[in-house]
């Protein structure tokens, strides 16, 4: 007798084969999402410190990155004082969302300022605080005077702070 199909048993070993693929592929993304989503985090505030820098130089105008604790704001010195003062004539850009929320809040909280040379009024390392068990590539910023570097923060120093 030639018998075709395949018997309960076998059925159930693969059911349950791609049952545990499934469930360790769904941790797996969860894990790749918190990085994902610390990383972009990351770039964009990187990109929009270097966005800001750029407009400084193109516009010649001093320009102000303000960060908070959950946020940030550009401020173009339209009134000329060389201070970000939001009230007394300086506006937010209007290209830019302001203010900008920070999902994953700094540690590190002020005004980072750049000239018309492109030239940054202050040295800072930006550390985003990041669940723990996650480990993005990017997890932090550091502002140069005349560079901005993306970096990975290990507790004390940042691989952002090698020169």
């Amino acid at each position: 007798m030639k018998e075709e199909g395949v018997t309960l048993t076998e059925l159930l070993v693969a059911v349950s084969i791609v049952g545990i693929l499934a469930v360790a592929l769904g941790f797996s993304f969860q894990g790749w999402m918190g990085k994902y989503r610390i990383e972009n985090e990351v770039k964009t505030l990187y990109s929009d410190l270097m966005d800001t820098r750029t407009k400084a130089m193109t516009r010649n105008r001093m320009y102000f990155i303000v960060l908070n604790a959950g946020n940030y704001r550009e401020y173009a010195d339209t009134n000329g004082n060389n201070a970000p003062n939001a009230g007394a004539g300086d506006n937010p850009e209007p290209e830019f969302t302001n203010p900008k929320p920070l999902e994953y809040s700094s540690g590190w909280t002020g005004t980072i300022a750049f000239d018309t040379r492109g030239l940054a009024s202050t040295t800072a390392t930006i550390v985003l605080n990041i669940p723990a068990g996650t480990d993005p590539d990017f997890d932090c910023i550091h502002v140069y005077q005349s560079r901005i570097r993306m970096g990975k923060f290990n507790g004390t120093t940042s691989t952002c702070d090698e020169k």
